[in-house]
């Protein structure tokens, strides 16, 4: 008898995998014959594609805020498609509703979903995709490749400098066209939690890094 489906999300910061994991959750499904689909949304290698830095890739379907997943998955079965699995890439920037609408492929379709994103963004705060997984995935998995902070360290939060300052404030997003970051490390009291805004500010007017570029996300380490 087969297990009850269930809904996965991998977690982890930027440049610890997921997208490669993804690919990887596809390739080990087609190779024994099973069918799925694959999502993303704002991949750095653009529209309609899951990309990994590692170079692999693979068309995907783009999510866009309107897209109900559910009933593009159920128009696609009453077409006499097959699908197995869903993997959802970038989950973190997904509505809310449409984490929910997986939730409902998985329940009440019985098929497999595997989701992979970032938690928090820069200011520490969940994206609005990545809290309703939390809340309604079977399971949460931290992924077990650590992203390195500038120093070495295992980096646990993602941060933005801007003129090489960190900041706090601002657009969770960036467009993808602006350059990706380099790592630095912020201060070495930041511990495996959710670092507070308050101590986040305090930061701002001790530390200063010297920035590759004027706009960079980065990582910081525990």
């Amino acid at each position: 008898m087969r297990a009850m489906a269930e809904l996965i999300y991998y977690c982890g910061t930027m440049d610890s995998g997921k997208s490669t994991l993804a690919l990887q959750t596809a390739h080990n499904h087609q190779s024994r014959g099973r069918t799925g689909l694959i999502f993303t949304n704002n991949d750095r290698a653009g529209s309609g594609v899951i990309s990994s830095r590692l170079g692999l890739s693979s068309p995907a379907i783009e999510v866009i805020p309107a897209m109900d997943i559910h009933k593009l998955v159920v128009d696609r079965l009453s077409m006499g498609e097959r699908i197995d699995y869903i993997i959802c890439d970038e989950a973190q920037f997904y509505e809310s509703e449409q984490i929910e609408q997986l939730a409902r492929v998985v329940d009440g379709l019985g098929i497999d979903v595997y989701a992979f994103g970032i938690l928090a963004d820069f200011r520490t705060k969940l994206f609005p995709g990545s809290a309703r997984l939390v809340e309604l995935a079977d399971r949460v998995n931290t992924l077990q490749v650590e992203a390195l902070c500038w120093c070495g360290a295992r980096a646990t939060h993602n941060a933005r400098t801007v003129g090489g300052v960190m900041v706090v404030e601002g657009l969770a997003m960036f467009h993808r066209a602006q350059k990706l970051p380099m790592k630095y490390c912020a201060v070495d009291t930041i511990c495996d939690k959710l670092l507070p805004v308050p101590r986040a500010r305090l930061i701002l007017h001790r530390f200063h890094y010297p920035s590759r570029s004027n706009n960079e996300i980065t990582w910081l380490c525990s």
